[in-house]
């Protein structure tokens, strides 16, 4: 009997378990293993929002059920980010600090404070060196560094005399790309270098506000739903796999939960392990 029932069970075992256990189902409505997050009620601001992972994170505060501005450039894909996903879609160049002043005077007025705020806009410029003049270089800093200041500022500033006792979020969108680099890439990596260092700083400026100020520094993230990776794409990275918008999104959403107060002045690298990977050629 003892002999049989361990033959029994170890046929069971060879062929997957045992099938005569229950499956866990998962919640109706919900993948097995899937989180549902629902904050406070908060006002959520995201630059760059129209696209790529600006919109993912879009997409993620507002499944989340938080009230969401973002800005960008770009009309056409603003105006179907808005539509899909019922955030307010306030067209501006971040690079113009009249228009984005304008903007945050915008969202104050009508939404009263700023929770969280996502300083995702950025643009690349890749050229050789010998081909970088300092109207591109600059460039590329008033595009994706300078605005963290400004609304920082504008943030500090508001909460003077409009406390909130909840304090908020700042999170900057770096890149692995100040860890690590490639040929032409000056004008970006400095750009996303001085970001990251502008975090701890914002951080200790902001906290008599109760705002944390974190970094994340994207590595290989696709934008491009269509695009196609070859074996050695996905497998040079230590996670098996490219990264996509929604790797970025969840941890805007981790980084902004109401207890996460005490992750401050950090950077959070997601990129598959590849900054971490020792690689000889």
């Amino acid at each position: 009997m003892a002999d049989n029932y361990l033959e029994r069970k170890m046929e069971e075992h060879r062929s997957g378990g045992d099938r005569s256990k229950k499956k866990i189902r998962p919640v109706a409505g919900k993948r097995q293993g899937e989180i549902a997050v629902k904050f406070p009620p908060r006002r959520v601001l995201v630059t760059g929002g129209a696209k790529g992972i600006g919109r993912a994170v879009v997409e993620a505060f507002r499944k989340a059920d938080c009230t969401v501005d973002f800005i960008d450039i770009d009309r056409a894909a603003g105006q179907r980010t808005a539509q899909s996903t019922g955030a307010r879609f306030i067209p501006a160049d971040i690079s113009d600090p009249v228009q984005l002043q304008k903007a945050l005077d915008l969202i104050l007025a009508s939404r009263g404070d700023i929770d969280i705020v996502v300083s995702n806009a950025g643009v690349g410029d890749f050229r050789p060196l010998t081909d970088l003049d300092w109207q591109q270089f600059d460039k590329v800093q008033h595009i994706n560094l300078r605005p963290a200041v400004i609304i920082a500022r504008a943030l500090a500033l508001h909460r003077v005399d409009n406390p909130n006792p909840w304090g908020g979020r700042l999170i900057l969108i770096s890149s692995s790309r100040h860890l690590m680099s490639e040929t032409g890439t000056e004008a970006y990596s400095a750009s996303k270098g001085a970001l990251a260092s502008l975090t701890h700083a914002l951080m200790m400026s902001l906290s008599e506000h109760g705002i944390t100020v974190n970094s994340i520094s994207p590595g290989w993230i696709e934008t491009d739903p269509a695009a196609i990776h070859t074996d050695a794409d996905r497998m040079q990275h230590p996670s098996g796999r490219v990264g996509v918008p929604a790797d970025v999104a969840r941890a805007c959403i981790f980084l902004s939960l109401p207890d996460n107060d005490f992750i401050n002045g950090s950077d959070i690298v997601i990129d598959g392990g590849m900054t971490r990977r020792m690689i000889y050629v």
